[in-house]
């Protein structure tokens, strides 16, 4: 690794902590039209994090529907797309490759229907409410058990909500997908801070640990007094925070990529040396893992955490917004260029764009690039958590967590699962399999 590229890995992954701040919601793009009357419900929670004694705590419906003129700006951008030459390989080693943007941009242009994600969407109740000045909002979905485990699952970047909605109704209403009553959940799906339908902070500190404790609010306002965590990617990180918190409704959390790489693989990666001698088969796929990533994986995350305001292009452009959504991680994006390939995977054609144009619509592309500048946390290293861990390690993650490194990480490893198939967004690429981890693991906290 050079040295200034392990420069910007220790800004991006070294630990220290972030002081909250209060922070103000600004509106919707002009490309929503939104509902969200007040309409206030039961509250349980205190009434911020910042102590005020005044706050708005109501819980407002919420819908949204994009404007006509909205998506007909969209396609003729899509269609006014400047395009680059072709890159110089034949894979996908300089970035994502011309022909997978093409296909993309044809298909959004012409044939892609957001309306239908949108009813979707809608058709789902969705609410938003104040949490420390900041509008949240999120999909809250009660199952008919009475005895349902309530559960928040947290998304990521360059996920959102869309990633989680294969996961609803097997997680609230299992005996209709293979489960039995005694499984089922009310989940929980809030969309993070600057991300998708939540408002966008306007002053600093909404950082995990932040949003971490306002998601303790959400689920204590929302009636709960004893519930679960679960999340990926950014969802990890949250989730994590809320462990290392630990409140004490909070009764256990599940993770698809955890924070469990023992200090001196850590070392050895920064290196860029060998890896430690002893290493298991397992121990040695995840350093490979590791080591491709930091050496070749990390450059979206390096400019976002150091200079995200500079990505003014993909707040402009739709290809370029796609394109650098797309280019997260080697293994998802080879998943998606097969896609539009035409080959049947977890992920459809249309998968990918509700995702990518749930971003546009929102104007949500810079915002949401701010969370990598306000993080200071170690992202993989281990937290120190106390309270019941499950770990589902998937196979194309950024690294498929070792159980010898689970265990060593979480002292109360709940469960452990090494997955055969499935890569970073495990909710929205294999649900059926999320869906039947998380019951598993959280039936001995039931």
């Amino acid at each position: 690794m050079t040295y200034l590229k392990a420069c910007a890995y220790r800004r991006l992954f070294t630990a220290s902590a972030l002081v909250g701040t209060m922070a103000i919601f600004l509106p919707l793009s002009p490309h929503a039209e939104t509902t969200n009357t007040t309409t206030a419900l039961p509250s349980k929670a205190s009434a911020s994090l910042d102590g005020q004694r005044a706050a708005d705590v109501s819980i407002r419906p919420f819908q949204f529907h994009a404007s006509d003129e909205a998506l007909a700006d969209l396609r003729r951008r899509i269609s006014a797309t400047k395009w680059p030459s072709q890159e110089l390989v034949k894979d996908g080693t300089q970035g994502v490759q011309l022909k997978t943007m093409q296909k993309l941009a044809q298909y959004w242009a012409t044939d892609y229907d957001w309306r239908k994600v949108e009813a979707r969407l809608n058709a789902l109740p969705q609410f938003v409410t104040t949490i420390d000045g900041v509008e949240i909002h999120f999909i809250h979905v009660r199952s008919k058990n009475k005895n349902a485990m309530p559960i928040i699952v947290t998304h990521g970047w360059p996920g959102s909500i869309i990633e989680q909605l294969k996961i609803i109704d097997p997680l609230t209403n299992p005996t209709e997908h293979g489960g039995k009553a005694a499984d089922a959940f009310d989940v929980v799906i809030p969309s993070l801070p600057g991300y998708g339908f939540s408002g966008k902070p306007t002053a600093l500190g909404w950082d995990p640990a932040h949003i971490a404790r306002a998601w303790t609010v959400l689920m204590k306002r929302l009636g709960y007094t004893r519930f679960v965590a679960q999340g990926g990617d950014w969802g990890d990180a949250v989730t994590e925070q809320m462990a290392v918190q630990a409140p004490p409704e909070l009764i256990g959390i599940h993770t698809n990529m955890p924070g469990a790489v023992p200090p001196e693989i850590e070392k050895a990666l920064q290196s860029g040396g060998a890896p430690p001698s002893g290493l298991s088969a397992d121990e040695q796929y995840a350093y490979g893992q590791l080591d491709f990533f930091y050496k070749h994986g990390l450059s979206y995350a390096q400019e976002m955490t150091n200079r995200p305001q500079t990505l003014y292009g993909i707040e402009d452009s739709p290809v370029g917004l796609a394109s650098w959504m797309l280019d997260h991680d080697a293994r998802s994006y080879a998943l998606i260029a097969r896609v539009f390939d035409g080959q049947h995977e977890g992920l459809s054609r249309d998968d990918v764009l509700d995702n990518i144009t749930l971003y546009w619509l929102t104007d949500t592309a810079v915002s949401s690039a701010r969370l990598y500048w306000e993080n200071k946390l170690a992202f993989f290293a281990p937290k120190g958590i106390k309270i019941p861990v499950a770990v589902s390690a998937f196979p194309d993650e950024l690294y498929q967590a070792p159980r010898s490194w689970a265990v060593q990480a979480f002292p109360n490893l709940l469960y452990y699962n090494r997955l055969q198939r499935g890569g970073h967004f495990a909710a929205w690429e294999q649900p059926d399999v999320l869906t039947k981890e998380l019951r598993v693991a959280f039936r001995p906290l039931r």
